[in-house]
C-alpha cells in the first residue's frame, strides 16, 4: 500500500520536501496544500518585480503543470483549519479530510502588523508574498513620498524598491545604525550612505508612533516616538514575522515562535515534520536551537525532512547541518551575511575602506555568522571554519586578513 505523505504549505521549504519524496518513492501519494493562490515563485526575486527591475515571469519556479508531471496533488486557496494528529488527519476550511502516513508543516508565516493608530490604512504594506509585491509595486509607482518602518534585511529591500521608484522616503529605525544587532555603526555607515545615495534618508532612534491618513483612508504621514512628522503616499513595514501556527494549538506539537523541531526536522510528535522559516531547530553547529529565514537553508530543510519522512521515524538517515548566508544587491557594492550573524559572546570586525568592511560573531571561541561588505571572497572560508567548529578564540586577527590562510588556524591548533 502506497504511503500517504501531505505536506502544508507550497514556499521552497515545502516544494522542495514534496520534489525529494517523490524521486525518493516513485509510488507514494503526495498532496501539497497552500492557501495562496499560485504555484511556488522565486520570493527573493519578487523584490527585484516590485522595483520595476523585472516582469512577472521570471518569479515564477513552478506551474501547476510541473505538480501534475510529477504526480503530485497541489491545492491552492487551501486553509488547514485542524491537524488530527492522533487519527492522521488534516482538515480544511472547505470540510475536505487529508489522511496522512508522513505530515511537513511548513507554513511559514504572516508579517508582524505595527501596533500602533491606522497601520491597516491604505497604502501601508508589508512584504512577503507575490500579492505583496504586485500591491507594493504599484502603490510606489503612485506615490512621490515614502516612509519605511524596520531596520532589518525585509526593511532594506522596502527601501530600496523606494529609491528605485522614486521616491523621497525616510527610514525610520529604533536605534543608531540598521540592522544593529548584525552590525556596528563603522560598518552600517557603509550601508547608510549608499541609502542616501538612492534618495532614502536614515532617520535613527525613531519609529513610528502613528500613521495620519486623507478622508479616504490612505495614509498620508507618519509620526514618530519624538513627535517628528513624515509625509508618506507609500509605506513599508518590516517588522517580523508572527509564525502560522493557529492550526496547530490544538495538537501537542511542542511550539515556541514557530514549530520546534530536532536536527532531522522532527516534531516531538511521531509522524511530523515541520521546514523554513516556522522552525525553531536544533542547530548541530550552535549545538543550540535556532531559526533561519534564508532562501537556502528552507530549501534544505525541505529537502532533508522529505528524505526523512520516505525513511524510517525511528532512525533518520539525513541531518539538517547548513550555514546558510543572505545577499543584498541593491547597492554597487555587494552585502552578504552568513550562519547566525546575531548571535554569539564575542565578535572580530574591521573597516577596510569606504565600501569594505567584515565582521565576524563568535559563541565560544568559535565563529557562528559574519557580514561582509564589498569583499565576499572569504566567506567560503568562514563557513568552513563555522562548519568544523574551530576555535579560534586566540587567533582573531587572522580572521579579519584581507585573504585568509585557513593553513595558519591549522598551525596554531597544531601547535
Amino acid at each position: 500500500m502506497s504511503a500517504s505523505h501531505v505536506i502544508i504549505g507550497d514556499g521552497i521549504a515545502g516544494s522542495s520536501a514534496a520534489e525529494t519524496v517523490r524521486e525518493a518513492d516513485p509510488d507514494a501519494d503526495v498532496t501539497v496544500i497552500t492557501d495562496e493562490g499560485e504555484a511556488l515563485y522565486n520570493r527573493i526575486l519578487i523584490k527585484e518585480f516590485a522595483k520595476g527591475k523585472l516582469p512577472e515571469a521570471p518569479i515564477s519556479i513552478h506551474d501547476p503543470d510541473w505538480y501534475a508531471e510529477r504526480d503530485i496533488d497541489l491545492q491552492l486557496n487551501t486553509h488547514v483549519t485542524t491537524v488530527d494528529t492522533d487519527a492522521h488527519e488534516i482538515h480544511t476550511h472547505a470540510g475536505d479530510v487529508y489522511e496522512y502516513d508522513k505530515l511537513l508543516v511548513a507554513t511559514g508565516g504572516t508579517p508582524t502588523q505595527l501596533p500602533v493608530e491606522n497601520s491597516d490604512a491604505d497604502g501601508v504594506h508589508h512584504f512577503w508574498t507575490f500579492e505583496d509585491a504586485r500591491a507594493i509595486k504599484e502603490n510606489a509607482e503612485n506615490s512621490e513620498t515614502g516612509v519605511v518602518v524596520g531596520a532589518g534585511l525585509l526593511g532594506i529591500d522596502l527601501a530600496a524598491i523606494c529609491g528605485a521608484q522614486g521616491l523621497e522616503a525616510n527610514y525610520l529605525m529604533r536605534g543608531e545604525c540598521w540592522w544593529r544587532y548584525a552590525l556596528s555603526p563603522d560598518g552600517a555607515e557603509i550601508i547608510h550612505d549608499a541609502l542616501r545615495d538612492i534618495g532614502v534618508t536614515p532617520v535613527f532612534d525613531s519609529g513610528v508612533d502613528r500613521f495620519e491618513t486623507d478622508e479616504d483612508g490612505h495614509v498620508t504621514a507618519a509620526v514618530d516616538p519624538n513627535g517628528e512628522r513624515f509625509e508618506a503616499n507609500f509605506v513599508g513595514a518590516a517588522i517580523g514575522l508572527d509564525f502560522n501556527t493557529e492550526f496547530l494549538r490544538d495538537t501537542d506539537l511542542e511550539l515556541d515562535y514557530g514549530v520546534v523541531t530536532d536536527e532531522h526536522m522532527r516534531t516531538n510528535v511521531e509522524d511530523v515534520y515541520a521546514a523554513g522559516d516556522i522552525t525553531q531547530f536544533h542547530d548541530v553547529i550552535l549545538g543550540e536551537r535556532a531559526q533561519n529565514g534564508a532562501w537556502g537553508s528552507a530549501k534544505e530543510q525541505g529537502s532533508i525532512a522529505g528524505q526523512n519522512m520516505v525513511g524510517d521515524w525511528a532512525e533518520p538517515e539525513e541531518t539538517f547541518e547548513w550555514v546558510s548566508s543572505y545577499s543584498i544587491t541593491h547597492f554597487d557594492f555587494p552585502f552578504l551575511s552568513f550562519g547566525h550573524p546575531t548571535l554569539g559572546d564575542d565578535d572580530a570586525e574591521r573597516k577596510y575602506s569606504d565600501t569594505e568592511w567584515r565582521r565576524v560573531a563568535l559563541k565560544d571561541g568559535k565563529v557562528v555568522g559574519g557580514v561582509l561588505i564589498g569583499d565576499l571572497a572569504p566567506q567560503s572560508k568562514l563557513k568552513k571554519l563555522a562548519r568544523e567548529q574551530v576555535d579560534v578564540s586566540d587567533q582573531k586577527e587572522l580572521l579579519l586578513e584581507e585573504t585568509i590562510d585557513l593553513e595558519k588556524f591549522d598551525a596554531l591548533e597544531a601547535e
